[in-house]
């Protein structure tokens, strides 16, 4: 019997039994004792449908043939049949229910997340409900509470934020939706603040160098945002206010597949009032008003075609620097604002060649354009992304193997700096194979070839090896090379602006390799991953002082260095999930201004998190999260060379009484804030044009949050 699997080989020796011209094969599709009726079987050009007891017979001309199975609400399988002229044969394959499997995306081969030889980690269903909960307008704290995943404040005045995967800078870090680049070849500093999680089905991470699967903008790793499928019609509102003045209204809408088409729908408000909660006359929590929209269309004919398109509609707001009748140390006040509108499309298209190969295509466009204030200096600009991609991939004996182009067009227009304008232009080329093998074992190999017109060919092997050695051990060993092309957009200058910065000259693109290992080990409820990885960034580009008023970006003279451990052990059952991490991570990287290796500034050594939640169908949910950081080495803080190490506790409760759910949210309940050991304005404005510190701890202290959720 075949186990479900998204590529499984099978060769079938029909032996001959007289001279007839072909074979015939059975195929008994099965999930458990249950036949599957709904399935449809393709081999080549034929497609055949399942009768009521789960059977396809197909008549095969002698040679090598591959199948496809696919059936609504199961993960698909592949069957690999050497037919000889003769005699029938018949074949069992059990069919894995979907809702049972983690199906990831994120790396091209549609394969269950046990099976996948990259180690990827997935946010599933469940953790983003809670989350929608506790923050309804962003996926900030979704991914901040993943180990080996730090969302750290880049402007503290306007709340700007980015992820740090495995202790590298943020802008190494490519945000993707649906695997398209709806938020820009490297995204901003806003983009994670801006994205609800309400229609998210499941969140994918790729941690470290992964260029080879999605070019020069992922070389720190890839977050794919995964939107949820529509598999009946339903309807959600929810609503949301917190004890700092927020507020939270999102509707989400969902038609169930009528024939061959389907859709969904995301429309929210979210606002917040303006904090400062010291009473030191500057902005702790940046004030915001924030419109979204999101329809998204499915199609699917049911014989292999499907078609996958999107758009949406963002409008922001955002106000901080000195308070209403501030200033700052130099006697006047110092307003920070940005306004941004973004629009994106895009499309995914598939279908079932003539020779059973499976052809892919998807498109994208995204243009955002911001107005930002820093105290009386105007900044206006706009960021177009376009990007278009061809894949075909196909199962061959062991191997299941993908070939494609792509190419990718970034625009930056500055209104007010147009020395920053850049216009770049990269196609690119790219192969990937994943070998069987055996039952035990599997090796992925892909690389990818960019030319880009500005930093010239950049090339981005990868490697990565499955192995289950016995019963309950997986084990994954990855390593690869990477490259990152420059531009003016740092977490220095989202925080800072142009107008002190020299127009880039003389940069080379970043070149760095990483390497991963991890081991599981899963006995029943319980699962134990251990992780060590490293990576080393050459020609790393920093922010350089060169007069008390200017700075420039430079390429490092030395090297970025990161290694570290990941340890999650998970225990569920019956609705119960705890969970404990821990990580570990150093990482140095030479001070161009001070010509000396130090640790990358805001990279904790230590964070650890214990997390209980209980999940009961008829009544609802409670849960307790708590979470240490340590000590984070500071960057030219006046007030302290390293943070304090700290702690966050909170908790989550919510009722559901039938469509219903009442839910109730305490984050930092011992009010844990910054502001309450060091101001966080500086005493003189340093030369790149901060006036605040880095933000090392929260800044908005303690705060509750409630509201409803509907269902109908």
């Amino acid at each position: 019997m075949i186990t479900g699997v998204a590529c499984l080989t099978l060769v079938v020796a029909l032996v001959a039994q007289g001279p007839q011209p072909a074979g015939t094969l059975v195929v008994r599709l099965r999930a458990g004792d249950r036949p599957i009726a709904s399935a449809t079987v393709r081999a080549g050009e034929r497609t055949e449908k399942a009768d009521a007891g789960g059977r396809v017979t197909l008549t095969l001309a002698p040679g090598d043939h591959d199948l496809i199975i696919e059936a609504d609400g199961f993960l698909p399988a592949a069957v690999h049949a050497v037919i000889t002229a003769g005699a029938t044969a018949e074949v069992d394959v059990e069919m894995q229910p979907l809702e049972e499997e983690i199906f990831v995306t994120a790396t091209r081969t549609g394969t269950r997340l046990q099976d996948q030889p990259l180690r990827v980690e997935v946010i599933d269903r469940e953790e983003i409900e809670e989350k929608a909960l506790m923050t309804p307008g962003s996926v900030a704290m979704l991914l901040g509470e993943t180990t080996g995943l730090r969302v750290q404040t880049t402007a503290p005045s306007l709340g700007a934020a980015n992820v740090r995967i495995q202790g590298l800078r943020g802008h190494y870090s490519q945000l993707v939706a649906d695997g398209l680049p709806l938020y820009g070849a490297q995204g901003d500093s806003f983009s994670l603040l801006q994205v609800p999680p309400l229609d998210l089905g499941q969140v994918e991470v790729i941690k470290g160098v992964a260029s080879a699967l999605y070019g020069a903008s992922a070389l720190g790793g890839v977050i794919n945002l995964v939107s949820r499928r529509p598999r009946e019609t339903e309807y959600e509102a929810l609503f949301n206010v917190t004890t700092l003045g927020g507020a939270d209204a999102t509707v989400f809408l969902a038609q169930a597949p009528g024939s061959s088409w389907s859709w969904t729908l995301l429309g929210g408000y979210h606002g917040q009032a303006r904090q400062d909660l010291d009473d030191d006359g500057w902005t702790d929590v940046a004030g915001y008003d924030r419109g979204v929209v999101r329809p998204r269309v499915f199609f699917d004919n049911g014989r292999g075609a499907t078609v996958f398109a999107t758009g949406g509609v963002m409008l922001e707001d955002r106000e901080g620097g000195t308070a209403i009748g501030g200033v700052a140390p130099d006697g006047r006040p110092f307003t920070e604002a940005l306004a941004t509108r973004a629009g994106d499309g895009g499309i995914v298209g598939r279908w079932v060649t003539e020779g059973g190969r499976i052809a892919s295509a998807r498109g994208s466009f995204m243009a955002r354009s911001q107005d930002r204030w820093f105290g009386d200096v105007r900044e206006r600009g706009v960021r177009r992304t376009w990007f278009g991609e061809a894949s075909l991939s196909g199962i061959s004996g062991r191997h299941t193997w993908v070939v494609g182009a792509a190419f990718q067009r970034d625009r930056y227009a500055a209104r007010d700096l147009p020395q920053f304008d850049y216009v770049y232009s990269s196609p690119a080329a790219f192969a990937q194979d994943e070998i069987a093998l055996g039952p035990k074992a599997s090796l992925a190999a892909s690389a990818r070839v960019d030319v880009h017109s500005e930093y010239g060919t950049l090339a981005s092997p990868r490697v990565s090896l499955l192995a289950r050695p016995g019963p309950g051990w997986t084990l994954r060993v990855s390593g690869g090379t990477g490259a990152f092309t420059p531009t003016p957009f740092t977490e220095e200058t989202d925080e800072t602006g142009f107008s002190r910065l020299l127009p880039l000259a003389g940069l080379d693109a970043e070149r760095a390799w990483g390497a991963s290992a991890d081991v599981t080990y899963a006995a029943g409820p319980f699962e134990l991953t251990a992780t060590g990885f490293g990576s080393v960034v050459n020609d790393p580009t920093q922010l350089a002082t060169v007069d008390p008023d200017t700075v420039a970006l430079v390429n490092a003279g030395g090297p970025t260095r990161t290694w570290g451990t990941e340890l999650i052990a998970r225990y569920r059952r019956e609705g119960l999930l705890a969970m404990v991490t821990h990580a570990w991570t150093r990482s140095t990287e030479l001070d161009v201004d001070e010509a000396i290796r130090r640790e990358v500034p805001l990279t904790p050594r230590h964070t650890l998190s214990l997390n209980v939640v209980w999940d009961g169908e008829s009544w609802g949910r409670f849960g307790i999260e708590t979470y240490y950081i340590g000590r984070q080495a500071l960057e030219d803080d006046p007030y302290r060379e390293s943070s304090r190490p700290h702690a966050l506790v909170g908790f989550l409760g919510e009722r559901r009484l039938g469509r219903v759910r009442v839910f109730l949210n305490a984050e930092n309940v011992f009010n844990v804030r910054q502001t309450r050991w060091d101001p966080l304005v500086r005493p003189a404005r340093r030369p790149d044009g901060r006036w605040t510190v880095d933000a090392w701890a929260p800044l908005d202290g303690r705060v509750f949050n409630g509201g409803v959720r509907v269902e109908w």
